[in-house]
Protein backbone atom coordinates (compact mmCIF):
# COMPACT_ATOMS: atom_id res chain seq x y z
CA UNK A 1 0.00 0.00 0.00
CA UNK A 2 1.52 3.30 -1.05
CA UNK A 3 1.55 6.23 1.46
CA UNK A 4 -0.61 7.89 -0.55
CA UNK A 5 -3.55 5.22 -0.20
CA UNK A 6 -2.53 4.75 3.58
CA UNK A 7 -3.07 8.23 4.21
CA UNK A 8 -6.36 7.84 2.72
CA UNK A 9 -7.48 5.04 4.56
CA UNK A 10 -6.52 6.41 7.90
CA UNK A 11 -8.90 9.57 7.37
CA UNK A 12 -11.63 7.20 6.60
CA UNK A 13 -11.26 5.40 9.66
CA UNK A 14 -10.92 8.01 11.68
CA UNK A 15 -12.92 11.15 10.55
CA UNK A 16 -16.73 12.04 10.23
CA UNK A 17 -18.42 14.14 8.02
CA UNK A 18 -20.28 15.69 11.02
CA UNK A 19 -16.81 16.82 12.55
CA UNK A 20 -16.23 13.93 14.82
CA UNK A 21 -13.62 11.45 14.85
CA UNK A 22 -14.64 7.28 14.31
CA UNK A 23 -11.54 4.95 14.72
CA UNK A 24 -12.59 1.36 14.70
CA UNK A 25 -9.12 -0.14 16.54
CA UNK A 26 -9.24 -1.32 19.77
CA UNK A 27 -12.94 -1.11 20.27
CA UNK A 28 -16.22 -3.01 21.96
CA UNK A 29 -19.18 -2.66 19.76
CA UNK A 30 -22.77 -3.09 19.98
CA UNK A 31 -23.89 -4.82 16.96
CA UNK A 32 -27.01 -4.14 15.06
CA UNK A 33 -29.75 -6.24 16.16
CA UNK A 34 -33.68 -6.16 14.52
CA UNK A 35 -36.22 -4.11 16.54
CA UNK A 36 -33.64 -4.08 19.67
CA UNK A 37 -30.88 -1.74 18.32
CA UNK A 38 -32.99 1.69 19.10
CA UNK A 39 -32.17 5.06 20.75
CA UNK A 40 -33.02 3.89 24.27
CA UNK A 41 -30.94 0.78 24.25
CA UNK A 42 -28.17 2.22 22.34
CA UNK A 43 -28.08 5.19 24.94
CA UNK A 44 -27.86 2.36 27.98
CA UNK A 45 -24.59 0.61 25.95
CA UNK A 46 -22.77 3.65 25.76
CA UNK A 47 -23.69 4.06 29.35
CA UNK A 48 -22.40 1.51 30.38
CA UNK A 49 -19.30 1.00 28.44
CA UNK A 50 -19.68 0.29 24.80
CA UNK A 51 -17.37 2.19 22.50
CA UNK A 52 -19.27 1.96 19.19
CA UNK A 53 -23.09 1.55 19.00
CA UNK A 54 -25.48 -0.02 15.63
CA UNK A 55 -28.74 1.01 15.18
CA UNK A 56 -30.87 -2.01 14.30
CA UNK A 57 -31.02 -2.52 10.17
CA UNK A 58 -32.82 0.31 8.38
CA UNK A 59 -34.26 -0.31 4.71
CA UNK A 60 -33.31 2.35 2.61
CA UNK A 61 -36.46 2.41 0.88
CA UNK A 62 -38.12 3.44 3.40
CA UNK A 63 -35.45 5.77 5.05
CA UNK A 64 -35.61 7.52 1.93
CA UNK A 65 -39.32 8.25 2.15
CA UNK A 66 -38.84 10.24 5.49
CA UNK A 67 -38.65 13.52 6.46
CA UNK A 68 -35.67 14.59 8.97
CA UNK A 69 -37.15 16.42 11.71
CA UNK A 70 -35.61 18.24 14.38
CA UNK A 71 -37.50 17.41 17.43
CA UNK A 72 -36.88 20.18 20.13
CA UNK A 73 -39.47 18.64 22.85
CA UNK A 74 -37.13 15.42 22.41
CA UNK A 75 -33.73 16.65 22.01
CA UNK A 76 -33.71 14.27 19.21
CA UNK A 77 -33.49 13.91 15.32
CA UNK A 78 -35.80 12.10 14.23
CA UNK A 79 -36.64 10.99 10.28
CA UNK A 80 -40.19 10.64 9.72
CA UNK A 81 -42.12 8.51 7.37
CA UNK A 82 -44.03 11.21 5.54
CA UNK A 83 -46.76 8.24 4.73
CA UNK A 84 -47.97 7.25 8.34
CA UNK A 85 -46.20 9.41 10.69
CA UNK A 86 -44.41 6.50 11.95
CA UNK A 87 -40.31 7.03 13.68
CA UNK A 88 -38.19 5.91 11.47
CA UNK A 89 -35.13 6.92 13.08
CA UNK A 90 -34.37 8.87 16.10
CA UNK A 91 -30.77 10.23 17.52
CA UNK A 92 -29.86 12.30 19.42
CA UNK A 93 -26.59 14.64 20.19
CA UNK A 94 -25.50 11.76 23.66
CA UNK A 95 -24.37 9.46 20.48
CA UNK A 96 -23.16 10.84 17.74
CA UNK A 97 -19.65 10.59 17.94
CA UNK A 98 -20.56 7.03 18.15
CA UNK A 99 -23.59 6.00 16.25
CA UNK A 100 -23.36 3.72 13.11
CA UNK A 101 -26.54 3.30 10.87
CA UNK A 102 -26.67 -0.22 9.27
CA UNK A 103 -28.12 0.20 5.90
CA UNK A 104 -30.39 -2.48 4.63
CA UNK A 105 -29.81 -2.29 0.46
CA UNK A 106 -29.64 -3.73 -2.40
CA UNK A 107 -28.37 -0.96 -5.00
CA UNK A 108 -25.62 2.05 -4.69
CA UNK A 109 -27.87 4.38 -5.70
CA UNK A 110 -30.42 4.26 -3.28
CA UNK A 111 -27.59 3.55 -0.87
CA UNK A 112 -26.25 7.05 -1.30
CA UNK A 113 -29.29 8.94 -1.31
CA UNK A 114 -29.92 7.32 2.37
CA UNK A 115 -26.51 8.30 3.03
CA UNK A 116 -26.52 12.05 1.98
CA UNK A 117 -29.74 12.12 4.20
CA UNK A 118 -28.18 11.10 7.38
CA UNK A 119 -24.52 12.17 7.02
CA UNK A 120 -24.71 14.65 9.27
CA UNK A 121 -26.05 13.05 12.30
CA UNK A 122 -24.30 9.90 12.57
CA UNK A 123 -20.52 8.79 12.69
CA UNK A 124 -20.81 5.80 10.16
CA UNK A 125 -22.42 4.16 7.98
CA UNK A 126 -22.52 0.28 7.60
CA UNK A 127 -23.67 -1.81 4.86
CA UNK A 128 -25.66 -5.50 5.87
CA UNK A 129 -24.16 -8.00 3.96
CA UNK A 130 -24.49 -11.20 7.00
CA UNK A 131 -28.12 -10.86 7.51
CA UNK A 132 -29.65 -14.55 6.72
CA UNK A 133 -33.24 -13.57 6.59
CA UNK A 134 -35.73 -14.61 4.18
CA UNK A 135 -36.76 -10.79 3.78
CA UNK A 136 -33.40 -9.60 3.22
CA UNK A 137 -32.38 -12.67 0.78
CA UNK A 138 -35.47 -11.94 -0.72
CA UNK A 139 -34.47 -8.48 -1.19
CA UNK A 140 -31.37 -9.23 -2.62
CA UNK A 141 -29.90 -7.62 0.60
CA UNK A 142 -28.03 -9.17 3.66
CA UNK A 143 -25.85 -12.22 2.77
CA UNK A 144 -27.65 -12.19 -0.64
CA UNK A 145 -24.81 -9.81 -1.34
CA UNK A 146 -21.90 -11.59 -0.61
CA UNK A 147 -23.10 -14.23 -4.12
CA UNK A 148 -22.92 -11.14 -6.13
CA UNK A 149 -19.34 -9.77 -5.09
CA UNK A 150 -19.55 -6.90 -8.20
CA UNK A 151 -22.74 -5.48 -6.95
CA UNK A 152 -21.37 -5.52 -3.06
CA UNK A 153 -17.49 -3.71 -4.41
CA UNK A 154 -20.02 -1.47 -6.86
CA UNK A 155 -21.98 -0.25 -3.66
CA UNK A 156 -19.04 0.00 -1.26
CA UNK A 157 -16.68 2.10 -3.97
CA UNK A 158 -19.42 4.44 -4.52
CA UNK A 159 -20.33 5.32 -0.98
CA UNK A 160 -16.68 5.47 0.13
CA UNK A 161 -16.11 7.81 -2.75
CA UNK A 162 -19.16 10.06 -2.26
CA UNK A 163 -19.65 10.46 1.80
CA UNK A 164 -17.86 12.50 3.97
CA UNK A 165 -18.15 9.65 7.27
CA UNK A 166 -16.01 6.59 7.47
CA UNK A 167 -18.22 2.94 5.34
CA UNK A 168 -17.77 -0.72 6.61
CA UNK A 169 -19.85 -3.75 6.11
CA UNK A 170 -20.70 -6.56 7.85
CA UNK A 171 -20.84 -9.69 6.55
CA UNK A 172 -20.80 -13.43 7.10
CA UNK A 173 -17.72 -16.08 6.52
CA UNK A 174 -18.02 -18.25 3.28
CA UNK A 175 -17.84 -22.20 3.56
CA UNK A 176 -14.61 -21.73 2.46
CA UNK A 177 -11.65 -19.65 4.06
CA UNK A 178 -9.59 -18.96 1.01
CA UNK A 179 -12.33 -17.96 -0.64
CA UNK A 180 -13.89 -15.39 2.70
CA UNK A 181 -10.40 -14.06 2.39
CA UNK A 182 -10.30 -12.87 -1.18
CA UNK A 183 -13.66 -11.41 -0.73
CA UNK A 184 -12.63 -9.25 2.25
CA UNK A 185 -9.50 -8.43 0.39
CA UNK A 186 -11.54 -7.34 -2.75
CA UNK A 187 -13.79 -5.58 0.08
CA UNK A 188 -11.06 -3.64 1.73
CA UNK A 189 -9.69 -1.82 -1.57
CA UNK A 190 -13.31 -0.21 -1.84
CA UNK A 191 -12.25 2.04 0.85
CA UNK A 192 -14.08 1.09 3.82
CA UNK A 193 -12.84 1.80 7.59
CA UNK A 194 -13.01 -1.51 8.84
CA UNK A 195 -15.18 -4.93 8.49
CA UNK A 196 -17.29 -6.89 10.63
CA UNK A 197 -17.29 -10.53 10.38
CA UNK A 198 -19.49 -13.07 12.17
CA UNK A 199 -18.26 -16.26 12.17
CA UNK A 200 -20.71 -18.25 11.08
CA UNK A 201 -21.70 -19.17 7.33
CA UNK A 202 -24.97 -18.12 5.77
CA UNK A 203 -26.81 -21.62 7.15
CA UNK A 204 -25.89 -21.22 10.72
CA UNK A 205 -27.60 -20.10 13.67
CA UNK A 206 -26.21 -19.46 17.30
CA UNK A 207 -26.39 -22.81 17.98
CA UNK A 208 -24.04 -24.03 15.88
CA UNK A 209 -20.14 -23.15 16.98
CA UNK A 210 -18.79 -20.14 15.50
CA UNK A 211 -15.52 -20.37 13.64
CA UNK A 212 -12.96 -18.13 15.51
CA UNK A 213 -10.01 -19.62 13.55
CA UNK A 214 -11.74 -17.96 9.92
CA UNK A 215 -11.52 -14.71 11.58
CA UNK A 216 -7.61 -15.04 12.93
CA UNK A 217 -6.74 -15.89 9.07
CA UNK A 218 -8.97 -12.88 7.50
CA UNK A 219 -7.28 -10.63 10.08
CA UNK A 220 -3.64 -11.58 8.88
CA UNK A 221 -4.29 -11.09 5.53
CA UNK A 222 -6.04 -7.78 5.33
CA UNK A 223 -4.20 -4.00 6.53
CA UNK A 224 -8.00 -2.63 7.63
CA UNK A 225 -9.25 -3.10 11.18
CA UNK A 226 -11.34 -6.55 11.54
CA UNK A 227 -14.06 -7.03 13.87
CA UNK A 228 -15.31 -10.21 15.57
CA UNK A 229 -18.86 -10.71 16.21
CA UNK A 230 -20.58 -14.37 16.74
CA UNK A 231 -19.56 -15.46 20.15
CA UNK A 232 -22.47 -14.13 22.41
CA UNK A 233 -23.38 -17.56 23.74
CA UNK A 234 -20.00 -17.85 25.34
CA UNK A 235 -20.16 -14.30 26.98
CA UNK A 236 -21.25 -13.59 30.48
CA UNK A 237 -19.01 -10.77 31.63
CA UNK A 238 -16.92 -7.56 30.30
CA UNK A 239 -13.41 -10.32 30.33
CA UNK A 240 -15.41 -12.64 27.86
CA UNK A 241 -15.99 -10.20 25.06
CA UNK A 242 -11.79 -9.36 25.09
CA UNK A 243 -11.01 -12.97 25.07
CA UNK A 244 -13.14 -13.95 22.02
CA UNK A 245 -11.83 -10.83 20.24
CA UNK A 246 -8.25 -12.17 21.45
CA UNK A 247 -8.80 -15.59 20.33
CA UNK A 248 -10.25 -14.25 16.74
CA UNK A 249 -6.93 -12.27 16.01
CA UNK A 250 -9.40 -9.45 15.85
CA UNK A 251 -8.75 -5.45 16.25
CA UNK A 252 -12.05 -5.06 18.13
CA UNK A 253 -14.99 -7.15 19.07
CA UNK A 254 -19.18 -6.88 18.40
CA UNK A 255 -21.37 -8.05 20.66
CA UNK A 256 -25.05 -8.65 19.87
CA UNK A 257 -27.08 -11.47 21.22
CA UNK A 258 -25.77 -11.30 24.51
CA UNK A 259 -26.08 -7.46 24.96
CA UNK A 260 -29.68 -7.94 24.20
CA UNK A 261 -30.50 -10.16 27.09
CA UNK A 262 -28.28 -7.66 29.40
CA UNK A 263 -27.07 -4.77 27.80
CA UNK A 264 -24.25 -3.99 31.18
CA UNK A 265 -22.62 -6.88 29.46
CA UNK A 266 -20.09 -3.57 28.59
CA UNK A 267 -19.39 -2.78 32.17
CA UNK A 268 -16.31 -3.93 33.04
CA UNK A 269 -17.53 -4.18 36.87
CA UNK A 270 -19.55 -6.50 36.25
CA UNK A 271 -23.22 -6.54 35.26
CA UNK A 272 -26.04 -5.54 37.08
CA UNK A 273 -29.89 -7.01 37.66
CA UNK A 274 -32.55 -7.61 34.93
CA UNK A 275 -34.87 -5.18 37.14
CA UNK A 276 -32.13 -2.44 37.52
CA UNK A 277 -31.71 -3.05 33.64
CA UNK A 278 -35.67 -2.91 33.26
CA UNK A 279 -36.34 0.03 35.04
CA UNK A 280 -33.34 2.03 33.54
CA UNK A 281 -34.60 0.96 29.86
CA UNK A 282 -38.51 2.16 30.79
CA UNK A 283 -37.20 5.17 32.52
CA UNK A 284 -35.39 6.04 28.57
CA UNK A 285 -37.95 4.57 26.42
CA UNK A 286 -40.35 7.17 28.31
CA UNK A 287 -37.80 10.55 28.14
CA UNK A 288 -37.40 9.40 24.46
CA UNK A 289 -41.50 8.51 23.48
CA UNK A 290 -40.30 5.07 22.04
CA UNK A 291 -42.59 3.36 20.75
CA UNK A 292 -44.54 1.12 23.09
CA UNK A 293 -44.82 -2.03 21.29
CA UNK A 294 -40.54 -1.41 20.62
CA UNK A 295 -40.29 -0.95 24.03
CA UNK A 296 -42.44 -3.69 24.84
CA UNK A 297 -40.53 -6.26 22.57
CA UNK A 298 -37.10 -5.69 24.16
CA UNK A 299 -38.57 -5.85 27.89
CA UNK A 300 -39.49 -9.24 26.73
CA UNK A 301 -36.19 -10.40 25.52
CA UNK A 302 -34.74 -9.22 28.89
CA UNK A 303 -37.36 -11.43 30.52
CA UNK A 304 -37.10 -14.17 28.57
CA UNK A 305 -38.36 -17.08 30.81
CA UNK A 306 -39.58 -14.79 33.51
CA UNK A 307 -42.39 -14.04 30.79
CA UNK A 308 -44.21 -16.91 32.82
CA UNK A 309 -43.83 -15.08 35.95
CA UNK A 310 -47.00 -13.46 37.94
CA UNK A 311 -45.10 -10.00 36.90
CA UNK A 312 -44.14 -11.40 33.37
CA UNK A 313 -47.83 -12.23 32.36
CA UNK A 314 -49.01 -8.80 33.92
CA UNK A 315 -46.58 -7.55 31.78
CA UNK A 316 -47.55 -9.35 28.48
CA UNK A 317 -51.11 -8.39 28.98
CA UNK A 318 -49.44 -4.19 28.86
CA UNK A 319 -50.17 -1.96 25.65
CA UNK A 320 -48.79 1.24 26.64
CA UNK A 321 -45.80 3.17 28.27
CA UNK A 322 -47.74 3.71 31.32
CA UNK A 323 -49.03 -0.12 31.81
CA UNK A 324 -45.32 -1.20 31.58
CA UNK A 325 -43.90 1.27 33.97
CA UNK A 326 -46.65 1.14 36.27
CA UNK A 327 -45.27 -2.53 36.95
CA UNK A 328 -41.90 -1.18 38.01
CA UNK A 329 -43.57 1.56 40.16
CA UNK A 330 -42.77 3.98 37.52
CA UNK A 331 -46.31 4.87 36.96
CA UNK A 332 -46.12 8.49 38.30
CA UNK A 333 -42.63 9.17 36.08
CA UNK A 334 -44.09 7.87 33.22
CA UNK A 335 -47.25 10.17 33.33
CA UNK A 336 -45.73 13.26 34.43
CA UNK A 337 -42.62 13.22 32.04
CA UNK A 338 -44.95 12.58 28.85
CA UNK A 339 -47.55 15.57 30.63
CA UNK A 340 -43.92 17.36 30.67
CA UNK A 341 -43.15 16.27 26.67
CA UNK A 342 -47.17 17.02 25.50
CA UNK A 343 -46.53 20.87 26.66
CA UNK A 344 -43.11 21.16 25.36
CA UNK A 345 -44.56 20.31 21.96
CA UNK A 346 -43.91 16.59 21.16
CA UNK A 347 -46.80 15.06 19.23
CA UNK A 348 -46.66 11.13 19.24
CA UNK A 349 -48.48 8.40 16.94
CA UNK A 350 -52.06 9.50 17.96
CA UNK A 351 -51.69 12.76 17.01
CA UNK A 352 -50.21 12.01 13.26
CA UNK A 353 -53.19 12.60 10.28
CA UNK A 354 -52.59 12.89 7.03
CA UNK A 355 -50.92 15.61 5.24
CA UNK A 356 -48.78 16.18 8.24
CA UNK A 357 -45.61 16.97 7.03
CA UNK A 358 -42.74 18.76 9.45
CA UNK A 359 -40.99 22.02 8.46
CA UNK A 360 -37.61 22.27 6.83
CA UNK A 361 -34.55 20.39 8.11
CA UNK A 362 -33.27 23.58 10.44
CA UNK A 363 -36.83 23.69 11.89
CA UNK A 364 -36.44 23.99 16.36
CA UNK A 365 -39.79 22.49 16.60
CA UNK A 366 -42.36 20.06 15.83
CA UNK A 367 -44.67 22.79 13.92
CA UNK A 368 -46.79 20.94 11.43
CA UNK A 369 -48.26 22.49 7.91
CA UNK A 370 -50.60 20.85 5.95
CA UNK A 371 -50.13 18.97 2.56
CA UNK A 372 -52.13 20.45 -0.20
CA UNK A 373 -54.55 17.49 0.21
CA UNK A 374 -56.62 18.23 3.00
CA UNK A 375 -58.21 16.04 5.07
CA UNK A 376 -62.21 16.24 4.74
CA UNK A 377 -63.82 17.86 7.47
CA UNK A 378 -66.37 16.04 9.47
CA UNK A 379 -69.74 17.07 10.18
CA UNK A 380 -70.76 18.96 13.19
CA UNK A 381 -72.82 15.95 14.26
CA UNK A 382 -70.31 13.42 14.46
CA UNK A 383 -68.91 11.97 17.84
CA UNK A 384 -65.32 12.18 17.99
CA UNK A 385 -62.55 10.41 20.60
CA UNK A 386 -59.08 9.92 20.08
CA UNK A 387 -59.72 6.01 20.33
CA UNK A 388 -57.23 3.58 18.85
CA UNK A 389 -57.72 0.06 18.37
CA UNK A 390 -55.25 -2.61 19.74
CA UNK A 391 -56.09 -6.15 18.00
CA UNK A 392 -53.83 -7.82 21.11
CA UNK A 393 -56.93 -6.54 23.61
CA UNK A 394 -59.27 -8.99 21.86
CA UNK A 395 -58.43 -12.54 22.25
CA UNK A 396 -61.28 -13.96 20.09
CA UNK A 397 -63.39 -12.20 16.89
CA UNK A 398 -66.37 -12.30 19.62
CA UNK A 399 -65.03 -9.64 20.98
CA UNK A 400 -64.12 -7.52 18.43
CA UNK A 401 -65.86 -4.12 18.65
CA UNK A 402 -67.48 -4.50 15.36
CA UNK A 403 -68.56 -7.77 16.40
CA UNK A 404 -70.40 -6.60 20.00
CA UNK A 405 -71.88 -3.95 18.15
CA UNK A 406 -73.22 -6.34 15.89
CA UNK A 407 -74.50 -8.52 18.83
CA UNK A 408 -75.91 -5.10 20.65
CA UNK A 409 -78.16 -4.34 17.23
CA UNK A 410 -79.71 -7.94 17.13
CA UNK A 411 -80.55 -7.64 20.69
CA UNK A 412 -82.40 -4.32 20.81
CA UNK A 413 -83.61 -4.84 17.29
CA UNK A 414 -81.80 -1.99 15.67
CA UNK A 415 -80.32 -1.46 12.27
CA UNK A 416 -76.65 -3.05 12.26
CA UNK A 417 -73.87 -0.38 12.06
CA UNK A 418 -72.78 1.07 8.39
CA UNK A 419 -69.49 2.42 7.78
CA UNK A 420 -67.85 4.70 5.70
CA UNK A 421 -63.81 4.73 5.27
CA UNK A 422 -61.43 7.26 3.71
CA UNK A 423 -58.35 6.89 2.85
CA UNK A 424 -55.09 9.10 2.47
CA UNK A 425 -51.77 8.26 1.96
CA UNK A 426 -51.25 5.24 4.45
CA UNK A 427 -53.50 6.24 6.83
CA UNK A 428 -57.25 5.27 7.16
CA UNK A 429 -60.58 7.12 8.95
CA UNK A 430 -64.14 5.14 9.26
CA UNK A 431 -66.96 7.09 10.02
CA UNK A 432 -69.84 4.56 11.64
CA UNK A 433 -73.52 5.42 11.24
CA UNK A 434 -75.44 3.79 14.01
CA UNK A 435 -78.70 3.97 15.55
CA UNK A 436 -79.10 7.39 14.08
CA UNK A 437 -76.09 8.75 15.22
CA UNK A 438 -72.20 8.64 13.44
CA UNK A 439 -68.57 8.08 15.19
CA UNK A 440 -65.25 8.27 14.35
CA UNK A 441 -62.01 7.90 16.16
CA UNK A 442 -59.50 10.73 15.18
CA UNK A 443 -56.78 8.08 15.50
CA UNK A 444 -56.17 7.45 11.86
CA UNK A 445 -55.17 4.00 11.58
CA UNK A 446 -52.83 1.77 9.09
CA UNK A 447 -55.45 -0.30 7.08
CA UNK A 448 -59.67 -0.06 6.43
CA UNK A 449 -60.27 -3.00 9.37
CA UNK A 450 -58.58 -1.14 12.25
CA UNK A 451 -60.21 2.21 11.47
CA UNK A 452 -63.79 0.77 11.47
CA UNK A 453 -63.11 -1.16 14.66
CA UNK A 454 -62.11 1.85 15.91
CA UNK A 455 -64.95 3.79 15.03
CA UNK A 456 -67.10 1.06 16.34
CA UNK A 457 -65.00 1.69 19.86
CA UNK A 458 -65.89 5.08 19.68
CA UNK A 459 -70.02 3.90 19.28
CA UNK A 460 -69.81 1.59 22.00
CA UNK A 461 -68.07 3.98 24.15
CA UNK A 462 -71.16 6.52 23.45
CA UNK A 463 -73.61 3.88 24.17
CA UNK A 464 -72.42 2.65 27.20
CA UNK A 465 -71.15 -1.04 26.04
CA UNK A 466 -67.86 0.15 27.32
CA UNK A 467 -66.40 2.60 29.54
CA UNK A 468 -63.65 5.30 29.71
CA UNK A 469 -61.76 3.52 32.69
CA UNK A 470 -61.96 0.19 30.37
CA UNK A 471 -60.50 1.96 27.66
CA UNK A 472 -57.92 3.32 29.35
CA UNK A 473 -56.92 0.21 31.05
CA UNK A 474 -56.76 -1.74 27.66
CA UNK A 475 -54.40 1.68 26.39
CA UNK A 476 -57.14 2.46 23.63
CA UNK A 477 -57.41 5.66 25.69
CA UNK A 478 -54.08 7.73 27.02
CA UNK A 479 -55.31 9.28 30.12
Amino acid sequence: MNLKNFLRLLKKMTVGGNGTSLDYRNKIIMAPMVRVGTLPMRLMALEFGADIVYTEELIDLKLMRSKRRVNAALGTIDFVDRSDGTIVFRTCANERQQLVLQLGTSDAERALSVGKLVENDIAGLDINMGCPKEFSIKGGMGVALLAQPDKAEYILTTLCKHLSIPVTCKIRILPDLNDTIKLVQRFATTGIAAIAIHARTRDERPQHAPHPDFIREIAKAVNIPVIANGGSKEFHNHKDLISFRDLCGATSVMVGRAAQLNVSIFRKEGMLPMNDIIVKYLKLSVDYDNAAHNTKYCVQNILKELQESPRGKQFLQCQTLQQMCEIWSLGDYCYRKQLELKERGNFGRREVAPGMLLDDDTSEGPEIKRQKKDIPPLEADVVQHNIAFLRSNYNSDTQLPKTKLYTYAGRNNLSIAQYETQRIDKLFRAICTFNGKRYTSSFWEKNKKQAEQGAALVCLLDIGEVTEDDLIKNGSILR
